[in-house]
């Protein structure tokens, strides 16, 4: 990461993130193309509509693997190798605590959160079904996630690639056995997506323990370090509320979508499978910039840190911009894959046009706020993003019905937050660069 041209390494370290989010999204895509096939269209809506809420109940943790990211990086870049190792072990002993957490908190919350989100009566059952034997698997979530963070740190992608592989091949088995074999419905996917991510844990933390010193994850030298822990909560947690708020105003108008009914939440579901398909191609692209930026502000190389996101900038808007473009063009195709009814059609062909279309819009600020992160300015990012998305969001959901009570007008508020938050999160990417890199490099009159 520190030596030699950009271009290659970036694309070659982002392609398998892509790759990787791609069949990590398809846990849930397979559930809900298999559930479908065989079932009705309110099992598609009670598997497809729990995206935000898991979102919303995840992020925290989420972020807080970004900032182990970014922690391990920056000693890396300082050839720092004991910290390193002290890291690797605060990030184990962190990633199984927060499993057991989430997998408490998911089961005790799952019905009253639908309940919030005003979940249909022919719905809910189904949905928190769906979400407390989800949940029962969290912890190898937790697992996988910060044991990526820890591959990525050191520029390996490739291994949680071949981890997830695995783990999407065993749930796809799993989601045709017990479906379409055993009839078992909503719990069967669920209880399918359970098992693969605990084969998706086991393997990332078998590559762990075989990696060079000084990433390597040995079980017997699990200690908590609070200086680093710190560390990580310091760039993490604006990162996961970042993440918690963002999901938090999903969820509001998740809530107005499901006010459309069954219809409306089913073809939204299959949209928002294929913006998440997507999307993994910009977070694939800000993992590249935390990396990269983190390693080379460690070793303190302020042109090669403005020149790594740069390259992650035009290839997030390029690449999604393309991906949005495709699946847009042949939408038939890709909405059959997940229902044929004309009504659901209808809704998420809607939703194409209205937000798919212009995902890429998103790089802007995305991007730049994991610029912020990797040189270590996580809370700028946050705030921005809150409002720049989460506000506005939040007061359309109670707007729209006085303009326009149609599904169009309310999914039209995600292309204007996106272009809203993206110039306000780059002007300060650009302030915070300016800020850090006099620092780093003062001026003689300085």
């Amino acid at each position: 990461m520190l030596h030699g041209p950009l271009w290659g390494k970036i694309l070659t370290f982002s392609l398998p993130l892509i790759a990787s989010g791609i069949l990590q999204q398809s846990f849930n895509a397979v559930d809900v193309a298999v559930i479908g096939q065989y079932s009705t269209k309110q099992a598609i809506a009670a598997v497809g509509s729990n995206g935000p809420i898991i979102s919303i109940l995840v992020n925290l943790f989420l972020g807080i693997a970004v900032g182990a990211n970014v922690v391990i990086a920056t000693y890396l870049g300082q050839k720092h190798d004991s910290a390193v190792r002290r890291s690797v072990s605060t990030v184990a002993i962190v990633s199984v605590a927060s499993g057991v957490l989430l997998l408490l908190a998911g089961t005790l919350l799952a019905r009253p959160i639908l309940e919030a989100m005003s979940a249909p009566p022919d719905v809910i059952d189904l949905a928190a079904q769906y979400l407390r034997i989800y949940f029962c698997g969290m912890p190898f979530i937790m697992i996988y996630n910060f044991g990526s963070a820890i591959l990525r740190s050191v520029g390996d992608t490739k291994l949680p690639f071949y981890s997830l592989l695995v783990a999407t091949v065993c749930n796809m088995l799993l989601d045709w056995l017990f479906v379409a074999v055993f009839g078992m419905g909503v719990d069967g996917v669920a209880w399918a997506t359970v098992i693969a991510n605990a084969l998706n844990a086991a393997i990332i933390v078998w590559f762990l323990t075989r990696e060079p010193e000084p990433v390597t994850l040995s079980l017997k030298r699990w200690s908590m370090s609070v200086p680093d822990f710190r560390k990580m909560l310091q760039i993490g947690i604006p990162a996961g509320l970042q993440g918690i708020v963002f999901s938090f105003s999903n969820i509001f108008i998740q809530s107005a979508i499901n006010k459309f009914g069954a219809d409306a939440i089913a073809g939204s579901a299959a949209a928002l499978t294929y913006e998440a398909y997507c999307y993994y191609i910009v977070t694939a692209f800000c993992a590249a910039t935390i990396a990269f930026t983190g390693q080379n502000f460690g070793a303190r190389k302020p042109d090669r840190c403005k020149e790594v996101v740069r390259i992650c900038m035009i290839y997030s808007v390029v690449l999604c911009g393309l991906a949005n473009g495709l699946i847009t063009w042949q939408e038939d195709f890709f909405i059959r894959v997940f229902s044929s009814d004309p009504a659901v059609m209808h809704f998420a062909s809607v939703r194409f046009h209205t937000v798919l279309i212009f995902q890429c819009l998103a790089s802007s600020y995305e991007v730049s706020g994991a610029y912020m992160r990797g040189l270590g300015y996580s809370l700028t990012p946050m705030i921005l993003t809150i409002f720049g998305t989460c506000v506005l969001r939040l007061g359309w959901v109670y707007i729209f019905p006085m303009i326009d009570y149609s599904f169009r007008t309310l999914m039209i508020i995600y292309p204007i937050t996106w272009t809203v938050t993206g110039i306000a999160v780059i002007l300060a990417a650009l302030r915070v660069q300016r800020r850090v890199f006099s620092r780093l490099n003062p001026s003689p009159a300085a």
